[in-house]
């Protein structure tokens, strides 16, 4: 049983920058008594991740769901939208609450990420996009993709949740599709304690995102369009301010934590790590194991970290698509490899405040599981 002196160790734990830093922007916003509403660090962190992300436009929002449903809306889709079933809930979510139908295609096994043939396949004559998934920080097979949609007609858009400052063919994530939604959750590479944005170089895209994050006000008593309320906090920006400063720093860290437990996984029989595309730059966010006896053998893995108090978690289990709220919806094509990869995925505690000692504490955990009899 976990003692009292063992410490617990958790998937996402939050990484914060200077507080020194942060205090500073605090300052600010005493000084200015501004907390929200389209306010100036708001306004510096828009501008400083259009820039490090090379696009046009960025639409900070209070989180990564509404600025998916944002998104969603500002693109005029309706009907059905591809999407994949690994993936969290919230990509399937954001249709559902915009009254689209989320249509549910396969993932390549190498990668997690969508499968172009199982997106033709699951194409109707009411399907008006595709949303596609950057996987553990690997890109979605963008140019494939791209080449469906335009064959059809269909938007393309992204969820970028997991791939903050990574790149594909050389270029950072963020200006592919007709948009791209990150999200800044506490658990995410970088944070702004909640936030999201959508990042785009459609201008009018971009013009409907603002509109539609502030109750649809074009100015003052001047509604135009059926909005929400999406704005990002001045305290939430100036975590992200903060967190800017410290971001190459975070990301050393988190793939030294990768390849430590890479070195230590290969001795281990019976599980192997997802290995991002060493050719493309990756925020190294997440330590993915795969199981390869499956969910029987990958249950009791996880019942025995936890025992450890080591917070492993399945991801992205069991499939949207196995989910009671959308159990009930017809699937066009067949789900195998999501099945096969969500019934042994597991995600390990990373990031740059893990130990050696403690790589070694999971992976000594994980052995002993798969040993048991």
């Amino acid at each position: 049983m976990t003692g009292p002196s063992v410490e617990r160790l958790h998937v996402g734990r939050p990484n914060l920058g200077p507080r020194d830093v942060f205090d500073s922007y605090v300052d600010r916003i005493y000084a200015t008594n501004w907390l929200t509403n389209d306010g100036p660090i708001v306004h510096e962190l828009e501008t400083a991740i259009a820039n490090r992300v090379g696009v046009r436009n960025c639409v900070a929002m209070s989180n990564g769901t509404v600025a998916l449903e944002i998104a969603v809306r500002a693109l005029g889709l309706t009907g059905e939208v591809i999407v994949p079933s690994f993936t969290f809930v919230a990509t399937a979510h954001a249709l559902s609450w915009q009254g689209v139908t989320p249509v549910f295609a396969d993932i390549d096994e190498a990668t997690h990420c969508l499968d172009p043939q199982s997106v033709e396949a699951a194409i109707s004559p009411e399907t008006t996009g595709i949303i596609g998934v950057h996987t553990w920080g690997r890109a979605s097979p963008i140019e494939k993709l791209q080449n469906i949609a335009d064959r059809h007609g269909l938007a393309l858009m992204f969820d970028a949740a997991h791939a903050f400052d990574c790149t594909y063919g050389g270029h950072t994530i963020g200006g592919f599709g007709r948009a791209e939604v990150f999200s800044f959750h506490a658990t995410k590479f970088f944070n702004t304690f909640e936030g999201g944005a959508i990042v785009t170089n459609d201008d009018d895209l971009a013009a409907r995102a603002r509109l539609m994050r502030n109750f649809g006000f074009a100015g003052y008593d001047n509604v135009v369009y059926a909005g929400t309320n999406g704005k990002m906090t001045e305290i939430s920006a100036a975590m992200g301010m903060t967190n800017l400063t410290v971001l190459e720093d975070i990301k050393i860290g988190n793939a030294r934590t990768h390849d430590a437990y890479a070195a230590a996984l290969d001795k281990v029989a019976g599980v192997s790590l997802v290995v991002p595309d060493l050719a493309e730059r990756n925020n190294f966010q997440y330590v993915v194991g795969v199981v390869d006896a499956g969910a029987e053998v990958r249950d009791r893995i996880l019942s025995a970290l936890h025992s450890r108090g080591v917070l492993a978690r399945r991801y992205f289990w069991p499939g949207v698509h196995r989910m009671p709220v959308y159990a009930s919806s017809a699937l066009r094509v067949p789900l195998p490899v999501t099945e096969h990869i969500a019934d042994r995925v597991l995600v390990l505690p990373g990031g740059p405040s893990i130990a050696a000692r403690e790589v070694d504490r999971v992976t000594n955990a994980i052995e002993e599981a798969i040993n048991a009899v």
